[in-house]
């Protein structure tokens, strides 16, 4: 066993910024793999914006399907990212909200879309240029 990583020889590890993690409990990797779907960065986005109901968030994303919508919901409720807030009428209205967790993780987001709208131009001419080369 390795007396720096705790880690025996030939175990597979990952290090982050220093640091070592298995696989299992790269803090990285579990985020983003959580984080990373196709929908989940528009979801933050949408609910930056203030609480919204299913349908807003619906009409909000109109490529989603409802299915797609319902699990991604849940996903990021299930991470903390999001509340769900039921409402005792008939029937039941449901609105979605960030968490302060959702909050801070809003931050990162649109910093990454200001980077996105300054640099799309150049990465779609990045992928002209190496498929034009392949």
């Amino acid at each position: 066993m390795n007396k720096m990583t705790g880690k025996t020889e030939g175990e597979r590890v990952i290090v982050v910024m220093g640091m070592t993690f298995s696989r299992e409990q790269c803090p990285v990797r579990d985020v983003i793999d959580n984080i990373g779907g196709k929908w989940n960065t528009l979801m933050i986005l949408a609910l930056g914006e203030g609480p919204m109901r299913f349908s807003a968030l619906r009409r909000l994303i109109p490529d989603i399907s409802q299915r797609m919508l319902t699990q991604t919901l849940r996903d990021l409720q299930r991470d903390g990212y999001i509340g769900r807030e039921v409402f005792p009428t008939q029937p039941p209205s449901v609105e979605y909200s960030l968490t302060p967790l959702g909050q801070s993780f809003l931050v990162l987001v649109r910093g990454l879309v200001d980077w996105s709208v300054e640099h799309h131009q150049a990465i779609r001419a990045a992928r002209v240029a190496y498929d034009a080369a392949a």
